[in-house]
């Protein structure tokens, strides 16, 4: 089992910052890949970035805007978010995928005012 728990969600005006963590527990040996999903309002839920050995891949909307990253001695990943735009709208969710099932956090949200 693992479980992940997200921070760093807010409310911040276009243009700005956030840095999003997730932090795990449990059996973090069996992740494979690391990464962070959003979901809009009325919207399904959509992958923004993962780490997995090193390499990293991102949505297209994101791309040069977020920068995702883990720290394996304080067992966590972050997402860094620059230049937000009030697309950028939604809960954010950390995921962790494993061989047998893929393990989620309940969320943080991010708001971008305009």
């Amino acid at each position: 089992q693992v479980q992940l728990v997200e921070s760093g969600g807010g409310l911040v005006q276009a243009g700005g910052s956030l840095r999003l963590s997730c932090a795990a527990s449990g059996n973090i040996f069996s992740i494979n890949a690391r990464g962070w999903y959003r979901q809009a309002p009325g919207k399904e839920r959509e992958l923004v970035a993962v780490i997995s050995s090193g390499d990293t891949a991102y949505a297209d909307s994101v791309k040069g805007r977020f920068t995702i990253s883990r720290d394996n001695a304080k067992r966590t990943w972050y997402l860094q978010m620059n230049s937000l735009k009030p697309e950028d709208t939604g809960a954010y969710y950390c995921n962790a995928q494993t061989l047998r099932r893929d393990y989620w956090g309940k969320g943080t949200l991010v708001t971008v005012s305009s």
